[in-house]
């Protein structure tokens, strides 16, 4: 157990919860090394199917950075504080669904992560941005990036020019957010929806979230060869074999994640 990123199971759901209300769970780098650390645990966990993650108490996912820790820094010593892995990388890069399950506050680096992650999954009173503006400084944990990528770049240059905040229902209007719901059904939803994938075959889900993710790097032309190299390598699993044999049988599939 680490003081600051709590980790739970519920079957193969596994939720990683940052610790920190007294400071709206606001990233710091204990943070950022405990999380690190708690998802490459469960990387190699194959009781797990997927993750997700989250923020203790009901005000805030997470609010953002922990901007003390900014103060005095030089160049260098920022550079290295943001060496990798990232946090805010490893959600695309984790080889099983990571969900963001939004329940506040989801300010700056907080959001950053978000966008890091599969899906979104917020409570009506969540609130969003990329307030960087306002302390001088841009978006610096993918925000630039992925934000235009979700909402587009008229909407990404309105959040990050003016640091404002929208709600949950204009988050999931601009495609901020996937899905949202009363903020007292959150956790119940958000552990269905992730119970639900976990029970996909292990193999199958990474593959199939490979081949998304590789949409947004490669030219479509690219993309649907390497989408066609993916669905071909399936044939070689024994889980697609169980996967027909079952369908064919009109029964459940027992995967094995080979």
């Amino acid at each position: 157990m680490t003081e600051t990123v709590l980790t739970t199971r519920e079957g193969r759901v596994a939720i990683l919860t940052v610790n920190r209300p007294e400071k709206l769970n606001a990233l710091n780098d204990q943070v950022r090394d405990e999380m690190l650390a708690a998802l490459a645990a469960l990387e190699q966990d194959d009781g797990i199917g997927a993750v997700v993650i989250t923020g203790s108490g009901e005000k805030a996912f997470i609010a953002g950075a922990d901007i003390g820790e900014f103060a005095g820094r030089t160049p260098f010593d920022q550079r290295h504080a943001m060496r990798t892995p990232r946090i805010f990388d490893v959600g695309a890069e984790f080889p099983k669904p990571v969900i963001a399950m939004i329940n506040g506050f989801c300010l700056g680096g907080g959001c950053e992560l978000a966008m890091g992650c599969d899906l979104r999954v917020a409570a009506d009173t969540a609130r969003f941005g990329q307030p960087e503006i306002k302390l001088g400084l841009i978006p610096g944990g993918g925000g630039t990036q992925r934000l235009p990528r979700l909402v587009g770049l008229g909407q990404a240059l309105r959040l990050i020019l003016t640091g404002e905040m929208i709600g949950a229902a204009e988050a999931r209007e601009i495609g901020l957010v996937d899905l949202v719901y009363p903020a007292a059904e959150l956790r119940a939803r958000t552990l269905e929806l992730a119970a639900r994938i976990a029970a996909f075959s292990p193999l199958t889900l990474k593959v199939a979230k490979e081949a998304v993710r590789a949409s947004q790097r490669l030219p479509i032309e690219e993309g649907l060869r390497y989408e066609r190299d993916l669905f071909c390598l399936c044939f070689a699993t024994a889980d697609k074999e169980e996967g027909v044999a079952a369908f064919l049988a009109k029964r459940d599939p027992v995967w094995t994640g080979r």
